[in-house]
């Protein structure tokens, strides 16, 4: 058992993570994986994040080539797709400083053949892209429970399990590269599609007479249960838009959604109307509210406002 490290006690190497893009998402996955005990190297436009986990003991960064080149674990959580290309193959992008063997872990929302296409660019390298969108916005970034979907290498992924566990409550490989994307998609059509029917329902009650907050508690005990209901209805009914997540980003996934299901010939009636609903939102000016929000158009629609029942029937 010569070379066999459990054999003589010495614990496995941790591979050296690096962390780009440190928002709303990205700020407390990067603080659990330093929690975790990892090296961790961050880089990110706004400075403030930076900072703050510079202070906790990570190492700052003034480029994705010099995460890259300290990394074996590459990680990133970025706004759109042409973020995520510049960030891999720009000037100073991390293919330049990555070395064979190393795994890119894209945990953005973006589209599946983008995914494929550059997990073969890496490749060239010797790198590996996983695909590994998330699931469970900032409340589930910021517990630690966040359920990834994985698209890539099956060894790659157990080489950055150890760097995803601390982030997450489930990971699953899907499959192959751009499977990790094709689930968040799905993911993305479920979630829109009940945040419009939540509305919906909560908009009917209030028409009719009834509070929605009854309502709402109801149903939250039987079939009609979701985290959406009790998550995004709550919302609704504190007309709370802060966002978890913005509307603008959930239009962004709605269009490769539409995208795929039309490349496809897959009828998906039910999320076209969530999806048409925040191409108002952001049109008129509401790309930053949450993507709960949709309530506000059926509210306008009906002359009919959720939230006021909170007030009046307290």
């Amino acid at each position: 058992m010569a070379g066999d490290e459990r054999a003589i006690g010495i614990a496995p190497v941790r591979p050296r993570v690096g962390f780009i893009g440190l928002g709303v998402m990205g700020r407390p996955m990067a603080r659990h994986i330093l929690d975790g005990g990892f090296a961790l190297t961050v880089h990110s436009r706004s400075r403030g994040p930076v900072e703050e986990l510079v202070a906790a003991g990570a190492t700052a960064a003034q480029s994705p080539a010099e995460v890259a080149r300290a990394s074996d674990v590459i990680v990133l959580m970025l706004p759109d797709p042409p973020d995520v290309e510049a960030v891999l193959f720009g000037s100073n992008g991390v293919a330049e400083g990555a070395s064979s063997g190393a795994v890119v872990v894209d945990m953005s929302t973006g589209d599946p053949l983008l995914a494929r296409a550059w997990a073969a660019r890496l490749a060239q390298g010797g790198a590996d892209l996983l695909d590994a969108p998330v699931s469970g916005g900032e409340a589930g970034a910021i517990a630690g429970t966040l359920s990834i979907m994985v698209g890539g290498r099956a060894d790659a992924l157990e080489h950055a399990r150890p760097v995803l566990e601390p982030m997450s409550g489930r990971i699953v490989h899907v499959g192959d590269s751009g499977a990790g994307q094709i689930a968040k998609a799905a993911n993305q059509l479920v979630v829109g599609s009940t945040i419009e029917a939540v509305a919906e329902a909560l908009l009917l009650a209030r028409a009719a007479g009834v509070d929605p907050v009854r309502v709402r508690e109801a149903l939250l005990g039987g079939f009609a249960a979701s985290r959406v209901l009790e998550l995004h209805g709550q919302r609704m009914i504190d007309a709370n838009w802060k966002p978890g997540a913005r509307s603008a980003l959930h239009r962004k996934d709605a269009r490769i959604i539409q995208g795929l299901a039309r490349s496809l010939g897959v009828p998906i009636p039910g999320f076209d109307q969530a999806a048409d609903g925040y191409e108002r939102l952001v049109e008129r000016g509401d790309a930053d509210l949450d993507h709960s929000a949709l309530l506000i158009l059926l509210e306008e629609q009906a002359g009919v406002r959720v939230a006021a029942a909170k007030e009046e029937d307290a």
